[in-house]
């Protein structure tokens, strides 16, 4: 059962965590944005305060729907509130609302919030699966993010979005090789977690200077290392 990490710093997001969704879509290509869903927001609560430190409630103001995620401060014990409302989907409106006022609640705490630095992503109708129906165009392609890296300020620096065929159709070259501070905090926070050492990271991936590990090698080992049980499992 997740504890929280107790410091109350809301993590980046991983690139299997983050969706693509299609914005726009035209007889040239598709635009993608990026967002979360609510499972993600819930799991990265219960990471950082714990199953027992946050809780969310509802409230309906002037026929809007509203959501207030609260977390308990680990040192005062003093619950801190912050709220969004949500906006209607086009189905099942209760619903919509509710998850939707969550995500947002969520984004002003932080979670997900480096979404708001992606790029303008532009997909050309040569690589998806763009159809035609009357006046209308439709998107009928999967599309995922392959990785995705950070830089110090916690902005996007580089993407990779692939089809449901694994081929690339998107690519955001971060601007240097060199791993951000806030990365290798990550993955010093997972090496921690796991009892792996960096030195057996580094023999295993031929790593001499892990700070200046390219970005590819960076989510193939922060990839290995989130599906490694931590040192107290059972």
């Amino acid at each position: 059962m997740p504890v929280g990490n107790n410091t109350g710093i809301i993590r980046l997001l991983k690139a299997d965590e983050i969706e693509c969704r299609a914005a726009a879509v035209s007889g040239k290509g598709v635009s993608l944005l990026l967002y979360k869903d609510a499972r993600v927001d819930q799991k990265i609560l219960d990471e950082t305060f714990g199953v027992f430190g946050w809780k969310r409630s509802h409230q309906c103001i002037d026929g809007n729907l509203y959501c207030t995620v609260e977390v308990r401060d680990a040192k005062t014990g003093e619950w801190i509130a912050k709220q969004d409302v949500g906006t209607t989907g086009y189905a099942e409106k209760e619903k919509s609302q509710a998850s939707d006022s969550f995500k947002r609640a969520c984004f002003n705490w932080g979670i997900g919030r480096e979404l708001y630095t992606a790029p303008f992503i532009w997909v050309p109708a040569e690589q998806a699966d763009i159809q035609k129906r009357g006046e209308r165009y439709f998107c009928n392609e999967n599309f995922s993010v392959a990785s995705i890296t950070y830089n110090s300020s916690r902005e996007i620096t580089g993407l990779v979005i692939v089809n449901g065929k694994g081929k690339r159709v998107f690519e955001m070259k971060a601007e240097n090789d060199t791993l951000s501070k806030t990365q290798m905090d990550s993955l010093n926070a997972e090496l921690e977690r796991t009892g792996v050492s960096m030195k057996t990271v580094q023999d295993r991936y031929k790593i001499k200077v892990p700070e200046e590990m390219p970005q590819e090698l960076y989510n193939k080992v922060m990839a290995a290392l989130s599906k490694t049980k931590p040192t107290n499992a059972a």
